[in-house]
């Protein structure tokens, strides 16, 4: 185009040189409505632009961003691992039967809370059926003992009967009164009353508790002293097993504190003591078990897994930061440092423990005394748009 409008003016067309105007006159036109829409389209200067030297930043309106010193604090040592809530052993009672026999009602089953001395299950046992066939035959020989020492009495005292023979019916009549006494305590003993024979046992709860394992069913047999039907386990205080590794254990003492946190209520936070710390390692994992005592809620059922914090004896110095300081990024910890002015440095640092109050430790890269951004995520997010 250009080289036909500067042909028409080399040749000295007056009506050339007037086309070249007009010409001239729209393509600047075009080209200044052009630059103006782009600039009306252009987005509004960023708030934060990156200076590309140590990883600083520049921000327009640093007083978005509010920053806190970091401080050195004193804290109890703390390790936090995780247990499992378990019965309390020595507040756990088997249920024992002294009788063998088929289980002919079954009053009670695995879970269920219940008093003491409440029915559990009946047996049919034969074990009653020769309990009560000794307990007659006593009653018959101690019968007949009691009456011949009467007559033994009655002949001696009128010397028709040697002393001797007196003192041996004597001695017949005690050996069938214990004899009696034995077949009596025994029928006690397997559940039955002398006075009121049955081929019936009741077995009922010995303490007030929880059944937290079931034996037996309806229609099973059973045998005297080889298995518990029952066992029942007072759950007001139980124990929370944990797993301390090797390198942690100087942290953990006897008697130390520790906070329980449930899985099933994290808001909630109960207090025990550490009662017994194990001898033994787990060859494969290097752990030893802790025991924590701790009285029951309500809330706390066996084998809930809970999150145990251990306090220790003694005080230690930590640099601290609020946890929202924090940056993760790229697998490292940084925080941005108020370098003057409207500037941040973007600092690598190592982080420690997490403390009470929603602070985080410091084990490098910042002294206290620097003043770092509270949220650094929010200054990130900035950073990024």
């Amino acid at each position: 185009m250009r080289y036909a409008l500067f042909s028409l003016a080399s040749r000295g067309n007056p009506r050339g040189i007037f086309v070249i105007a007009v010409c001239l006159l729209g393509i600047a036109g075009c080209g200044g409505n052009g630059a103006k829409d782009e600039g009306a389209e252009a987005p509004p200067t960023a708030q934060v632009e990156h200076v590309n030297t140590g990883g600083a930043i520049q921000v327009e309106h640093p007083e978005q961003f509010p920053t806190v010193a970091v401080t050195s604090q004193n804290f109890r040592s703390s390790l936090v691992v995780t247990g499992v809530v378990n019965p309390d052993v020595s507040r756990t009672v088997p249920v024992v039967t002294l009788v063998s026999g088929r289980v002919v009602d079954v009053r009670a089953k695995l879970g269920d809370t219940v008093e003491k001395g409440q029915l559990l299950l009946r047996i049919r046992s034969t074990d009653v059926s020769g309990g009560y066939a000794d307990y007659r035959k006593a009653v018959a020989d101690e019968l007949l003992t009691r009456k011949q020492l009467d007559r033994a009495k009655d002949l001696y005292a009128h010397g028709a009967m040697a002393q001797a023979d007196l003192e041996a019916s004597q001695d017949a009549e005690d050996d069938a009164k214990t004899t009696l006494d034995t077949a009596e305590e025994h029928l006690r003993l397997l559940g039955n009353d002398p006075d009121h024979p049955a081929g019936i046992v009741d077995i009922s709860a010995p303490v007030s508790g929880v059944i937290t394992d079931q034996e037996v069913t309806e229609g099973s047999s059973i045998q005297s002293y080889s298995a518990n039907p029952f066992t029942i386990s007072d759950l007001t205080n139980v124990w929370v097993v944990c797993d301390v590794y090797e390198n942690d254990l100087s942290q953990v003492r006897m008697g130390d504190i520790a906070d329980i946190q449930l899985n099933a209520f994290p808001e909630k936070t109960f207090q025990g003591k550490v009662s017994n710390i194990g001898t033994i390692l787990d060859p494969n994992l290097r752990t030893a078990k802790v025991r924590i005592e701790l009285r029951n809620p309500g809330l706390m059922r066996i084998g809930m897994f809970v999150q145990a914090t251990f306090h220790g004896q003694k005080q230690e110095m930590h640099i601290v930061v609020p946890a929202t300081a924090i940056l993760h990024l790229h697998d490292h910890d940084w925080v941005f440092v108020a370098a003057g002015g409207k500037n941040f440095q973007l600092v690598q640092v190592t982080s420690g423990d997490t403390l009470p109050g929603n602070m985080q430790e410091i084990t490098s890269g910042i002294k206290p005394g620097a003043q770092v951004v509270r949220n650094a995520l929010v200054l990130q997010n900035t950073v990024e748009q």
